[in-house]
C-alpha cells in the first residue's frame, strides 16, 4: 500500500469515489494503519465519516432490536441481511460497512401482520397501497419500503429476492429453513446461510449492474470462508438460472479486489466466455463510473443479456410487459372487478417510458 500512497494521488476524488461506493469505513480502517502517509486533512475527514456511521449503525441496531422484539412477541418469523447483521457477522465490527436501512425477509403469508406490527412502531409505508389492492400487491411484487420520523426508506420488508419480472424465483420458505442463528449486538438473529447470502446479493449486484464496490466487498467477505458449499451454490445457481451472474460476481471479485475464484468453481467460470466478455465490460463501466438508468430500455435489454437460458429470458419479457405494480394503481384506480385491466395500463406506461429508448 505505500507505494501506492507513494505516487500522486487526487485525494478529494477518493474520497469522492469512497462515498460513491460505500467504502469510506473500509477505506478509513486501512489508512489508519499507514497514518504517516496520508495527508492529515484526509484522515480527518475518513475519520468523521467513520465516526458518523458509526452512530448511524448504533441507531439501526437499535431498531432493527425493537422490530424483531415485536414480531417475536406475535410470533412472526424475520431474517435481517445486509446492513449492521451482515457488516457484524461477516466484517467482524458493523461500523466496518455503512449501512442506510434496515432489509428483512418475510414469508408472504405474513406481509400483512407485519406491516401493521411494524406501523404500530412508528414505521409509513413509503408508497400507500389500496386496501383492496393489497393482496395482488403481496402476489405480484416484492417489497414494502417504510419512512419513520428519523427518515426515510428505513425498512425494506422483502417477501421474494427481486421484483416478479426479474425471472429469479428464489424459494423464500427455503431460505428460511437454511437460515443460521448469529449474534448481533448480544441479541440472537437469524441470517441466510452463506451460501444462500452469496446468490442473494449476487443477484442484488446484477441488478444495479455492479455498480459499487461495496457490493463486492460483501462477496469477498463470504468468499473468506472455509465452509462454503460450492457444489450447492452451483447446482441452485443453475436451478434458477442465475448461473452467468454469479460467474460474473466472482470475477468481477477477483479483477477488482484481488479475491482468488474458489477452486471447485475456478475451471467452468474460466471457460464461461460471455461471463468473462460481460465481466470486462462491466469492470470497465465501473472504473469510468458508469450508471445504467433502470428505466431506460438499454437497461432492460442488458437484464436480459445476463440470462444464460432463452425461457428465462421469455419469462423476463413477459412478465415485465405484463405485471402491474404500484406505479399503475397510482396512474388510476379501478375498482377490484376491472384489476386485469391494469396489464394494459402496464402496457400503456411502458411504450411511454420506451418511447425515447
Amino acid at each position: 500500500m505505500r507505494t501506492v500512497l507513494e505516487r500522486p494521488i487526487e485525494w478529494e476524488a477518493v474520497l469522492r469515489l469512497a462515498d460513491q461506493h460505500g467504502t469510506s469505513s473500509l477505506l478509513y480502517q486501512n489508512l489508519s494503519h499507514v497514518a504517516d502517509a496520508v495527508p492529515p486533512a484526509v484522515l480527518t475527514s475518513l475519520r468523521q465519516r467513520y465516526e458518523r456511521n458509526i452512530h448511524k449503525s448504533l441507531f439501526l441496531t437499535r431498531e432493527l432490536i425493537r422490530i424483531l422484539d415485536r414480531l417475536d412477541a406475535i410470533g412472526i418469523e424475520v431474517i435481517p441481511y445486509k446492513g449492521v447483521v451482515l457488516s457484524e457477522v461477516y466484517y467482524g465490527d458493523m461500523a466496518m460497512r455503512q449501512s442506510g436501512d434496515m432489509d428483512l425477509f418475510v414469508r408472504k403469508r405474513d406481509v400483512a401482520r407485519t406491516k401493521s406490527a411494524v406501523r404500530d412502531l412508528g414505521f409509513t409505508p413509503r408508497v400507500p397501497i389500496p386496501e383492496d389492492a393489497e393482496a395482488d400487491y403481496i402476489a405480484s411484487g416484492y417489497e414494502c419500503t417504510f419512512d419513520s420520523s428519523a427518515g426515510k426508506n428505513l425498512l425494506e420488508l422483502q417477501w421474494a429476492l427481486q421484483p416478479r419480472f426479474y425471472a429469479v424465483d428464489f424459494e423464500i420458505d427455503g431460505l428460511f429453513e437454511r437460515a443460521v442463528n448469529v449474534a448481533a449486538a448480544g441479541r440472537s438473529v437469524k441470517t441466510p446461510s452463506p451460501e444462500d447470502l452469496l446468490l442473494v446479493l449476487s443477484v442484488h449486484a446484477a441488478k444495479h449492474v455492479w455498480g459499487r464496490l461495496i457490493w463486492l466487498c460483501d462477496i469477498a467477505q463470504i468468499l473468506k470462508r472455509e465452509n462454503v458449499n460450492w457444489e450447492w451454490v452451483q447446482s441452485q445457481a443453475r436451478e434458477l438460472g442465475i448461473e452467468r451472474i454469479l460467474h460474473i460476481t466472482l470475477v468481477l471479485t477477483n479483477r477488482l479486489l484481488a479475491m482468488t475464484i474458489p477452486a471447485p468453481l475456478e475451471n467452468v467460470i474460466l471457460a464461461d466466455r460471455a461471463a468473462q466478455a460481460f465481466a470486462d465490460e462491466i469492470a470497465v463501466a465501473v472504473a469510468a463510473g458508469v450508471t445504467y438508468e433502470e428505466e431506460k430500455l438499454s437497461y432492460f435489454r442488458l437484464m436480459m443479456r445476463l440470462r444464460e437460458r432463452k425461457s428465462d429470458r421469455l419469462r423476463f419479457l413477459t412478465r415485465l410487459t405484463f405485471t402491474p405494480g404500484p406505479g399503475e394503481w397510482e396512474t388510476i384506480r379501478l375498482p377490484k372487478a376491472l384489476f386485469p385491466l391494469y396489464r394494459l395500463v402496464r402496457l400503456a406506461r411502458l411504450a411511454a417510458r420506451f418511447a425515447g429508448g
